[in-house]
């Protein structure tokens, strides 16, 4: 399973993931601070938030500098689509935790499956994790079907946890271990 030696690790049927570049910056912070794509990243209230203070978060999500890996998510002609990383991760339990973001003039179209796939790859092949961990709100049932059609199972659910549109909602917890998962043909 996986590429050969050789081939771009990073490269899926529709996906191609690559370093974040300061370019990038000010439309993944856009996506980021959208209420539309707010509401399925962050637990917390959706409001506005100054550019400049997301953009150096997502800078520092893209370092690259230590285990944890942030990439651009493009079009395989180069257009910025998203933000995909694994973060946390723990050498000695060799797990990391997944974490995604599509623009919303990308979605819909199988990337963010794509890039799932791909990142699940990588961090198999590449990263040599043993296992990949997610969660995700129990509202945010696209991704949901995204994951699990990516190899996720769903492991438990952290009930009632996440207050938005003036309801309670469950905080679904996801996983997928190196033996469990297989390569789409």
């Amino acid at each position: 399973m996986g590429v050969g030696i050789g081939e771009d690790p990073l490269a899926g049927r529709l996906v191609r993931l690559r370093a974040v570049s300061e370019a990038d910056l000010p439309t993944l912070a856009r996506w980021w601070v959208d209420p539309a794509v707010a509401t399925f990243q962050d637990g917390g209230p959706v409001h506005p938030k100054p550019a400049a203070k997301v953009i150096e978060i997502l800078r520092s999500w893209s370092t690259n500098e230590s285990l944890d890996v942030g990439l651009a998510v493009t079009t395989l002609d180069g257009e910025l689509a998203g933000h995909a990383a694994l973060h946390e991760i723990r050498p000695k339990d060799r797990v990391g935790t997944y974490g995604i973001m599509i623009g919303p003039e990308f979605q819909n179209r199988g990337l963010g499956t794509d890039t799932t796939q791909v990142m699940l790859r990588y961090g198999f092949t590449e990263l040599n994790l043993r296992r990949i961990q997610l969660l995700v709100f129990g509202y945010n049932e696209r991704a949901i079907a995204a994951y699990r059609k990516a190899g996720f199972r769903e492991e438990g659910r952290r009930r009632e946890a996440t207050f938005r549109g003036g309801r309670y909602h469950d905080e679904v917890i996801m996983g997928v271990l190196r033996r469990e998962w297989s390569e789409p043909d």
